[in-house]
């Protein structure tokens, strides 16, 4: 996985605050070009960061996934680490003072449900 900082934060971080969006207005969110966002955003939804949404299948709106919010979560260890994406999404990918994983928490998984 090999981000564009400040660029693909950016984008994650605007989809997270404003909401599912388009490249124009994540344009004007992110003080980035249009043309910029627009080249990102499929990167973006192959590493499983953000999805696109329809309900047209070239609507153009995107939103972020579980696992781009894990990213924000973990940005500060972006250049830290040799796999991100690893960091991110690997079962044991971090753990808490009490050995909780803080990805599976990022991206809004609970250990204590069962399912039925």
């Amino acid at each position: 996985m090999k981000l564009r900082q400040p660029t693909d934060f950016l984008i994650l971080e605007a989809l997270e605050d404003k909401g599912r969006n388009v490249a124009t207005n994540l344009a004007a969110h992110t003080g980035k070009s249009r043309k910029n966002i627009n080249t990102r955003l499929p990167v973006l939804e192959d590493y499983g960061l953000v999805r696109k949404i329809g309900p047209a299948e070239r609507s153009g709106l995107y939103e972020i996934s579980s696992t781009g919010k894990a990213a924000l979560v973990y940005r500060d260890q972006y250049d830290e680490v040799d796999d991100f994406e690893a960091l991110i999404e690997g079962p044991n990918a971090a753990t808490d003072q009490n050995g909780e994983s803080q990805a599976s928490f990022a991206r809004g998984e609970n250990d204590d449900e069962t399912d039925e």
